[in-house]
């Protein structure tokens, strides 16, 4: 048998397909639990949040401010505009 994806739902009690297909007796399956919705949501504000914290952290307020008179070497290979 060729593997293959089938969506499915876990009620409390069964595994139940979303879509009719026959499985053959003793057929081997594995079994993907993905996250809740909250879960994700929830993974993407904690990403996020560790992303404001580096920034905040590279660019704080003590950081100096750099002025074009600054520069000692231009760099040749960018395009000013």
């Amino acid at each position: 048998m060729k593997a293959l994806t089938l969506s499915a739902t876990f009620d409390g009690e069964h595994i139940r397909l979303e879509d009719h297909h026959v499985l053959q007796k003793n057929a081997r399956l594995l079994v993907t639990v993905l996250p809740s919705e909250d879960e994700l949501a929830q993974e993407r504000a904690d990403w996020l949040a560790l992303s404001a914290q580096g920034l905040a952290r590279a660019y704080g307020p003590d950081e100096p401010e750099y002025t074009l008179d600054m520069v000692r070497e231009r760099n040749p290979d960018y395009e000013e505009r």
